[in-house]
C-alpha cells in the first residue's frame, strides 16, 4: 500500500477522502448549489467505512455545506484519533440555514471559524487549517498566517497552509514555521508543474483537489448528459473548466477517450487510473477525491493497492496528451 510520512512523523495512506460533495446543498450569495445527490446518513456511514478500510486523511472546510460537512465528519470520526483532518478558513457558513457568508479572513473571523470547526469536528486540535481563498491578496496574506501561526502555538491547529493554485503566493509564505501543506488542483489534465515544484522544494504535503476532474475522470459523463441547474458544475464560472453549459466539456472528454485504455491498465477502473497517475507523478501528492456514495469511496481507496501507474504508461499518457493538445 502506498504510504506517505506527514510533517509530524505519522505515516498515512496516500489517498484521502474529500467532503465537498458530501456536505450537501449550500447557498452562496443568491445561488443554491449541490454537488451530486447526497444523503447525510449515507455520507456519514461512508466516511466511517472509509476509516475502517484504511483511509486516514479527511479533507473538509467550514464552507462545505455551510459547515454541514464538518458536522457529518465529526460524527463519523468520533473517537477515531488516528484520523488526520484538514479544514479551511476564509469562507464559512451556518449549517442550519446552509448559507455561506461573504469571505472574511480577518483575525477575529479566523479564530471564530476555527473554534466553530473544532466544535463541529469534535476535536480539540485540528491537524491542518488552510486559507481557503485561492486568490487572496499576497500582500495581505501575512496577517492571515500570523493568526494561523498563533493558533498553531496555542495548540488549536497542528499546522497550516494555503488552498491555492498560485505559485508566487505559495512561495511567499511556505517557508514560515508551521506552514506544512498546500491544497491545489492536480490531475492528469492539470499537472501544476510550477506550483508542485515549489511545494516539493519547501517539503510540503500537497493535497490534490479535483483529482478526478470533478467526476469527469470517472468516465460516467457523456456530452448528452445534462446536470441539474442547481449543481455547482452546471454553471459557467471561469474556474469551471471540466464542465461547460451544464455538461461535460467535450474538449476534456476527447482527451479522456485518448488515454482511457492507458488509465485502465492493470485492471484499474478509470478513477483508480487517474489516482494512480497522481501517485506516480509526484511523491508529495496526496489526492482527496470526493464522493456521494460508499461504492465510490471503495473504488477510490482501491487505487492504493493498484499503486502508481508504471513509468512506461506515464510516458505514453504524456505523449498522447501532447499530441491531443492542451487546454
Amino acid at each position: 500500500m502506498q504510504m506517505m510520512k506527514l510533517w509530524d512523523g505519522r505515516s498515512v495512506p496516500r489517498i484521502g477522502i474529500g467532503t465537498w460533495a458530501a456536505g450537501g446543498a449550500a447557498r452562496w450569495h443568491d445561488t443554491a448549489t449541490i454537488y451530486g445527490e447526497v444523503d447525510d446518513v449515507r455520507s456519514q456511514a461512508a466516511l466511517a467505512m472509509a476509516y475502517d478500510i484504511g483511509a486516514r486523511v479527511f479533507d473538509t472546510a467550514a464552507a462545505y455545506g455551510a459547515g454541514n460537512a464538518e458536522l457529518i465528519l465529526g460524527r463519523a470520526l468520533r473517537g477515531k484519533d488516528e484520523a488526520v483532518i484538514v479544514t479551511k478558513v476564509g469562507y464559512f457558513g451556518d449549517p442550519e440555514t446552509r448559507k455561506i457568508a461573504p469571505e472574511d479572513a480577518s483575525a477575529a473571523a479566523i479564530r471564530t471559524s476555527i473554534d466553530n470547526s473544532r466544535q463541529r469536528l469534535q476535536r480539540d486540535c485540528i491537524d491542518v487549517a488552510l486559507l481557503h481563498i485561492n486568490e487572496y491578496p499576497i500582500e495581505r496574506a501575512g496577517e492571515v498566517f500570523d493568526t494561523l501561526g498563533l493558533l498553531h502555538q496555542e495548540g488549536k491547529i497542528g499546522g497550516f497552509g494555503w488552498s491555492t493554485d498560485h505559485r508566487e503566493r505559495l512561495a511567499a509564505y511556505a517557508p514560515r514555521e508551521g506552514f506544512v501543506a498546500v491544497e491545489n488542483d492536480f490531475n492528469v489534465f492539470t499537472p501544476a508543474n510550477e506550483l508542485m515544484a515549489v511545494a516539493a522544494r519547501e517539503d510540503l504535503v500537497s493535497f490534490s483537489r479535483l483529482p478526478l476532474a470533478m467526476g469527469l475522470l470517472t468516465g460516467k459523463y457523456t456530452p448528452a448528459m445534462k446536470l441539474p441547474a442547481d449543481d455547482v458544475r452546471g454553471g459557467n464560472a471561469e474556474w469551471m473548466v471540466f464542465f461547460r453549459d451544464g455538461a461535460a466539456n467535450p474538449h476534456y472528454l476527447s482527451r479522456l477517450a485518448a488515454i482511457r485504455d492507458l488509465l485502465t491498465s492493470g485492471g484499474r477502473t478509470l478513477a483508480q487510473g487517474a489516482l494512480g497517475w497522481i501517485l506516480a507523478k509526484s511523491a508529495i501528492a496526496l489526492p482527496v477525491p470526493g464522493f456521494t456514495r460508499p461504492e465510490q469511496v471503495e473504488d477510490n481507496l482501491g487505487a492504493l493497492e493498484k499503486g502508481p501507474l508504471p513509468a512506461a504508461v506515464m510516458a505514453e499518457i504524456d505523449a498522447v496528451l501532447n499530441i491531443a493538445g492542451t487546454a
